[in-house]
């Protein structure tokens, strides 16, 4: 069980859901590359409604419905772990939006552990 507290680097990945790495879901790539490179967590989170660099609005509104919502990878672990993991978010993502910030974490406890207590 990998244990973070205090200062740390998030990278949020903003992508399209129908992006895909061979023939497969980039998010689920990436996710499955962050656990293999043994980072603390990664969540996917799908959006209602954005747009990018496309300027197309994709949105879940019924009369507009789009099949290609916004969607965010957030990736949290120390700056080194996540800057170790950034050549293959070079690799994966060929468009979208690559962000990276400083955070700080305070509580980070695996569901077995939290049982425990």
């Amino acid at each position: 069980m990998t244990r973070l507290t205090g200062r740390a680097l998030r990278v949020t990945i903003l992508i399209g859901e129908n992006d895909v790495w061979h023939h497969e879901a980039l998010y689920t790539e990436i996710v499955h590359r962050a656990h293999r490179s043994g980072l603390a967590g990664a969540s996917v989170f799908r959006g209602i409604e954005g747009f990018g660099a496309s300027s197309l609005i994709h949105t879940t509104r019924l009369l507009s419905l789009s099949e290609d919502l916004p969607v965010a990878v957030v990736i949290v672990d120390d700056e080194p772990r996540i800057r170790a993991f950034l050549p293959q978010l070079d690799e994966l993502v060929t468009e979208g939006l690559v962000i990276l910030d400083d955070c700080e974490v305070i509580r980070y406890v695996g569901r077995s552990e939290e049982r425990a207590e």
